[in-house]
């Protein structure tokens, strides 16, 4: 049996904030979560997730199946909280540690090092990264022959030892059988009074164990997020890599650079994102849709071919071919068939629209039921709320709304009922009728003559 241990006990007083630093989000996803994620990917049976600050916290922010979250009350070192788990530990296999705040981490990286790991029987492996500034990481000790015999931090170093280039990137692999063994006999005597896991490099060594040293070429991948700054590295990172997936998979980015596309998002081919667009929480974008620039949306599906302009579409549903924009606000609920077209200033919310359906623009549509082949005029509003409570309209197919009328729910408008301009309607309007409320026009002549020779007379 195989198992991960992530590590996400850590107050992280470098981030300033009261929420576990685990918890800051990459590109719409709680870090921790990001390590979940691929850890399960890669294969792994099980997970442990160890907590401290924060814990309850993070338990319910992070609801996964198969994940058990145990406690580590003193931040006491990486080797005291994988002691935490040490209870859970199989029998055999290989158990792999890794950091909560390391979300760049690829899958395809993992399943390589775990291969690294049991093809050459070792009792510890360890990823590392060559990089050009070590400051501040633990150091890879190596034999003449270059096989791996320690790991050094970076408090603990002699001035030689921090000469070396080659950096501990803070993800292992243990030999399940022995790691429990090796636990009971580490110490904190060092620099920082700490348990640390890399100690269980030198004991492995002295004993003669086999041990490796896995060495990423991507540097960015083993990347820990401590601060704002370097989190805004590793959102900028996982953006660029989330955009050049979606172009390889046949999506137009027009500027990679300057679009937000958030993890869980999908995308179909030949949908076309133009600058400032933000897609974020589980949207589902169809095939051949254009994304006008700056627009935004969230938790929603957009069916294929749909045209979005400059416009904001929260946890709604789009049918096919169907048009919204510019300048359109769909909020949650609203529910648009094929073929609709919500048009400039348009607000829905809480709304079903049904096929063919146009509010073209300057109106608004809430609580409402509206049938097939409807046309909402300029100004339209849907007055769906008494100070008190809200209720629905139902407008049915082939009906008409004139410009600047007023629908007051609860009210109904069956199909082929037609609405004239500026009226307010409080009542039924019957199939095939005509309902009009509006005052009668009146003309009174020379009433603008008298009013110009009053104001001449005035100055």
């Amino acid at each position: 049996m195989n198992m991960a241990i992530i590590l996400a006990a850590g107050q992280g007083t470098r981030m300033k904030s009261r929420k576990p630093k685990v918890l800051h989000s990459v590109c719409g996803k709680p870090m921790l979560k990001h390590v979940i994620d691929t850890v399960k990917k890669a294969g792994l049976d099980s997970c442990v997730v160890v907590v401290g600050h924060g814990g309850d916290e993070v338990k319910e922010a992070i609801s996964e199946p198969g994940t058990v979250f145990v406690t580590q009350e003193q931040q006491l070192g990486t080797g005291h909280a994988v002691m935490m788990a040490e209870s859970l530990l199989p029998p055999e296999g290989t158990v792999a540690v890794l950091c909560g705040d390391t979300p760049l981490i690829r899958e395809e990286t993992l399943r390589a090092f775990f291969r690294f790991h049991e093809q050459n029987a070792n009792c510890v492996s360890v990823m590392s990264a060559v990089v050009d500034q070590p400051y501040g990481y633990g150091r890879m000790i190596k034999s003449a022959d270059g096989n791996l015999t320690g790991i050094v931090e970076e408090k603990d170093a002699s001035e030689e030892e921090k000469a070396i280039r080659e950096i501990n990137g803070g993800i292992y692999c243990f030999e399940a059988g022995a790691l429990s063994g090796y636990l009971s006999r580490l110490t904190a005597q060092n620099a920082q009074g700490e348990y640390y896991l890399t100690d269980i490099i030198g004991m492995a060594a002295a004993e003669g164990k086999k041990m490796g040293s896995f060495t990423v070429k991507d540097q960015e991948e083993i990347m820990g997020v401590n601060n704002r700054v370097q989190l805004a590295r590793a959102e900028a990172v996982m953006r660029k890599r989330i955009g050049e997936e979606w172009m390889l998979r046949g999506v137009t980015l027009i500027d990679p650079a300057n679009v937000y596309i958030e993890a869980d998002v999908e995308i179909g081919m030949d949908t076309v994102i133009y600058p400032g667009v933000i897609l974020t929480g589980k949207t589902r974008i169809g095939e051949g849709c254009l994304v006008g620039h700056n627009s935004r949306i969230q938790d929603s599906r957009i069916d294929d071919f749909v045209t979005i302009q400059s416009s904001t579409i929260i946890e709604s549903t789009v049918g096919e071919k169907t048009s919204v924009g510019p300048y359109a606000y769909l909020r949650p609920g609203s529910r648009l068939g094929k073929e609709v077209k919500i048009g400039d200033f348009v607000e829905v919310k809480n709304a079903s629209i049904g096929d063919g359906s146009k509010a073209s623009h300057l109106s608004y549509v809430g609580d409402a039921d509206v049938g097939e082949h409807v046309n909402i005029g300029c100004g339209v509003v849907f007055v769906n709320y008494d100070g008190i409570r809200k209720f629905r309209t139902t407008v049915e197919d082939h009906a008409f709304i004139g410009s600047n009328s007023n629908l007051v729910a609860p009210v109904v408008v069956e199909s082929y009922g037609y609405v004239a301009a500026g009226t307010t309607v409080t009542m039924r309007v019957p199939g095939g009728a005509l309902a009009v409320g509006r005052a009668k026009e009146r003309l009174i002549a020379g009433w603008g003559e008298r009013k110009m020779k009053k104001k001449e007379n005035e100055s």
